[in-house]
């Protein structure tokens, strides 16, 4: 039989997404659901993949089908560089990229380079639920930092640099924030690079959205900024091509890349070949920006009504942020209304979304919840929130 001093004592901190296992609920056909993350699965490429996968195990399946190098396909970690480069103003070589299976993998291999039992990480608050749970198996302190609609208040965070014992690493969100949709400034950029450079720390600058922009112009990526080697950059493909392929990447600097690759190699040895080359194929003969720009359009219309129906069924005392792209807003309830006992009625009337407490490490704040709006269609969008308020008006204290 199994004891439970049989697990490693890591596992005690390890805990379920919320958000996964909302997933599980939420798949029922008719659940209206604001929870995951998700695409609009209509908009991913499936034809065209069809074609070129085909093509791909035709032609070069004895390439596709084999082991690869750690660090990834060389031709698409150029087309990524060059990428980089050309929208956020990143210049990078082949040897700067480290293919990862998805974003979330490279939290891990971040959190197993660098974290100690005890060492001080520092998130905005509230801060993306997945960056949580992939640190905190290395025992981290978390340490949430003041955060308004422009980034995290920089003498809040140099406060808290001031009175750390074992500063370690910095976890951000730039663009259209999970969960909260904001978007830091480039004055608050340019202060975070500073204030690292000056503590020496680690950030890690997390940039799943940041090519889905409504309106407004692009900002620089805080690796744009790094002068010192200092910042990591996440990148993907889950939000602007499918999630489903698992492919994403870290550029960092050549010491942070060597022990990544290392660790990367004691976890699966590599990323996939076939999605790898899948993708490589995909951006050598299809236009991505064309492909995004479709995505942009669909997303806006939907940020748009579900921004309208909230307006109107929602109560005035009933804030929420109006992200310029991204996947998600956020809602902040009165005082005393808790969003996971909203959420179990809120089920029972088919609709769904995700409380807002498990984004706070820390100091939950159980009054807040968050919104998708790119997996839904409009209709449904509008029908789903006029369930909620129902909800939210029966729920009130």
């Amino acid at each position: 039989m199994l004891s439970p001093t049989m697990f490693s004592g890591r596992m005690k901190y390890m805990r379920a997404s919320e958000i996964r296992e909302l997933l599980k609920v939420t798949e029922k056909p008719e659940i209206i659901s604001f929870g995951g993350g998700l695409p609009a699965p209509e908009l991913f490429p499936i034809q065209e993949l069809y074609e070129l996968t085909a093509e791909l195990i035709l032609k070069q399946g004895a390439k596709a089908l084999q082991y690869s190098t750690t660090e990834g396909h060389t031709p698409l970690r150029q087309k990524i560089a060059d990428r980089m480069d050309k929208i956020f103003g990143v210049s990078l070589s082949v040897k700067d990229i480290l293919i990862s299976c998805g974003s979330q993998q490279a939290l891990d291999l971040i959190g197993k380079v660098f974290i100690d039992q005890g060492d001080d990480v520092f998130l905005e608050s509230p801060s993306y639920l997945g960056a949580i749970n992939a640190f905190r198996a290395y025992e981290p302190n978390f340490v949430e930092v003041a955060t308004d609609d422009d980034g995290m208040l920089p003498e809040a965070l140099e406060a808290a640099l001031k009175s750390s014992k074992r500063p370690k690493l910095l976890y951000m969100v730039p663009d259209f924030q999970n969960p909260s949709g904001r978007t830091w400034s480039l004055e608050r950029r340019k202060a975070l690079v500073s204030l690292a450079e000056r503590y020496g720390i680690v950030v890690v600058e997390d940039n799943p959205y940041g090519e889905l922009r409504f309106e407004g112009s692009m900002l620089p990526s805080v690796k744009s900024l790094d002068k010192s080697g200092l910042v990591i950059y996440l990148g993907t493909f889950s939000k602007t091509l499918c999630p489903g392929m698992r492919i994403g990447w870290i550029a960092a600097s050549a010491p942070i890349m060597e022990k990544l690759v290392l660790v990367k190699q004691g976890a699966d040895l590599h990323t996939s070949t076939t999605s790898q080359m899948q993708i490589d194929l995909f951006l050598e003969r299809y236009d991505l920006d064309s492909h995004i720009e479709v995505i942009r359009r669909e997303y806006k219309k939907r940020r748009d009504t579900l921004l309208g129906a909230m307006e109107r069924y929602f109560n005035t005392d009933i804030s929420f942020t109006r992200p310029m792209g991204g996947l998600f807003t956020w809602a902040q309830l009165p005082e005393g209304m808790d969003s996971r006992l909203i959420l179990a009625k809120a089920i029972e009337q088919n609709v769904a979304f995700v409380p807002g407490g498990s984004f706070f490490p820390c100091n939950p704040r159980h009054n807040t919840m968050r919104l998708n709006f790119s997996n839904m269609p409009e209709d449904r969008i509008v029908e789903g929130i006029e369930r909620l308020s129902k909800v939210l008006r029966q729920m009130r204290p």
